[in-house]
């Protein structure tokens, strides 16, 4: 005998995302998702394959050869780019100004790199002087940076940092989960070497696939470390000079391998994942790159004047903060959870609370995907306004929204 939550079936809460997400996925995303499985080697699939390869070069903005997927969360790209490009003992300089800096160097470290890092205080972003000082000091392999951290809503100035590194002959990674199409990241002008990414922010689906492109002097250096499985080798393949990927899941030079010409096989593609990878490219390529990124500064600018108007402080530097993450004081005397449970369970909207040293300090309010959008951002000021006075606040009443509409005209 089976019970009722055995074989009920799966019904989750309607709910409207306003975190640092996952934000909801767009209804178009999650038909392309439903679509039916096809072989990963049929020429259908190959060719799919291929299109989203040159989607995700639009969404770049690169010309790169090696623009694929890694299958899992944005985490597993991150770790694919660090396991690949980095051998056991190479400097790896890691600039840290929030919790996702810190993850950067720790999978480093894992990875066997010798990691060095440098900090500003949680809501500052570095110099470009900064960089260059600790680059001729360290003199790394590798400089692994994040652009948007979503733990202190700032957008790290990436434009002139490729220059320095190409000066200094240092590989630079961008780790742009939070901010890819929701503010300026042309990865060819600003001269990234690799740039991994998710789904679940701006790009507007489910976390699972992680988008990424390497430079060609990037994919050469991984070549060096080629590694191909007894199982499938032939008598043409050799390995590389340099010491092989410790990973084989992660090693990109076999991803590599399997997205290209050869079609090595390497795992079986994650086909529903590709789906929703490729519409979520697809959606923005047809609403145009530098509109997506214009829609997410215009909600994020009327989400920022209605908190504003609400009486509220925002957290950080206002002048590098990401288009599509607000960091919001909460008021003194006022209970942070009380006022969230309240917005989810009555409202069903979800805004997000912090970690480290802002925990119980900031919430964090998302506009990215498909909920940067104008009755989204409305809806969630109304209701911030509505629970905050539930619960004793004794600020502006009835302002947020009407301030927000305003920005709007």
């Amino acid at each position: 005998m089976f019970s009722n939550t055995q074989i009920q079936t799966l019904n989750p809460p309607q709910r409207l995302l306003m975190g640092p997400g996952p934000i909801n996925a767009d209804p178009r995303v999650l038909r392309a998702m439903s679509a039916q499985l096809i072989g990963q080697y049929d020429p259908v699939m190959t060719g799919f394959m291929n299109k989203t390869m040159a989607r995700y070069r639009e969404i770049f903005k690169t010309k790169n050869e090696w623009t694929m997927l890694v299958d899992g969360t944005s985490r597993a790209g991150i770790e694919a780019v660090l396991c690949s490009i980095l051998r056991p003992g190479d400097k790896v300089l890691v600039p840290i100004m929030g919790r996702f800096g810190h993850l950067l160097a720790e999978i480093a470290e894992r990875v066997g790199a010798k990691v060095h890092t440098i900090e500003v205080p949680w809501g500052e972003v570095f110099t470009p002087e900064q960089i260059e000082k600790a680059i001729v000091d360290v003199k790394p392999h590798v400089l692994a940076m994040v652009q948007g951290d979503t733990s202190t809503t700032m957008n790290q100035p990436l434009e002139y940092i490729g220059d320095i590194c190409q000066k200094h002959d240092v590989l630079f990674y961008c780790d742009a989960t939070a901010s890819i199409v929701g503010n300026d990241l042309p990865a060819d002008e600003w001269k990234l070497d690799a740039l991994s990414v998710g789904l679940q922010k701006c790009l507007g689906g489910p976390s699972g696939s992680a988008p990424l492109t390497l430079s060609d002097k990037c994919a050469d250096w991984i070549q060096k470390r080629k590694k191909v499985e007894a199982g499938i080798r032939t008598a043409e393949h050799t390995d590389g000079t340099e010491p092989f990927v410790r990973s084989n899941y992660f090693d990109l030079g076999m991803i590599m391998n399997y997205w290209g010409e050869e079609r090595l096989n390497h795992h079986t593609e994650a086909t529903s994942m590709l789906y929703c990878a490729s519409e979520c490219a697809r959606i923005v390529i047809e609403e145009g790159v530098d509109n997506c990124v214009a829609r997410h500064k215009l909600h994020g600018d009327a989400m920022l004047t209605g908190i504003q108007a609400l009486g509220l402080n925002v957290f950080g530097d206002l002048n590098h903060k990401m288009n599509n993450v607000l960091g919001v004081y909460i008021p003194e005397g006022i209970n942070a959870d009380h006022v969230r449970a309240q917005m989810l369970n009555d409202f069903g909207i979800e805004i997000g609370t912090s970690f480290g040293p802002l925990h119980g300090k900031i919430w964090r309010i998302g506009t990215m995907g498909y909920n940067a959008r104008k009755d989204a951002v409305l809806q969630t000021l109304a209701s911030l306004d509505a629970c905050l006075h539930a619960n004793g606040y004794k600020g502006p009443k009835g302002e947020a929204a009407i301030a927000a509409l305003t920005h709007y005209k």
